[in-house]
């Protein structure tokens, strides 16, 4: 596995076991969660996990961590723009920000 990294990011990893656990490291922010669909910020762009039955284990933003376990069909990244990624509302805060208000 090559350890490179896209200059001024830290480290993005992520590690599927059996296709049933996914952890990824270098994660922002929880965009949007459901038992099909999560998508995550992270440092390298949006990541989009499809699969079924999935439930979050863990989340921590503030070390970049995040794990969740259920059927992991899939995984799909966009790139987020040059000059988009921090420049959203400061009020707006993440998806658990706004729900833990």
């Amino acid at each position: 596995m090559d350890d490179r990294n896209v200059e001024g990011l830290g480290d993005h990893v992520v590690s599927i076991v059996n296709r049933e656990k996914l952890e990824v490291r270098g994660v922002s922010r929880v965009e949007s969660f459901d038992e099909e669909e999560i998508v995550l910020e992270t440092e390298l762009g949006l990541l989009t996990i499809r699969g079924q039955d999935m439930h979050i284990q863990n989340v921590d933003v503030e070390q970049g961590q995040f794990a969740v376990e259920g059927l992991i069909n899939g995984l799909q990244y966009a790139a987020v723009p040059r000059g988009v990624r921090g420049s959203r509302s400061k009020g707006r805060g993440g998806l658990w920000d706004r729900l833990l208000r």
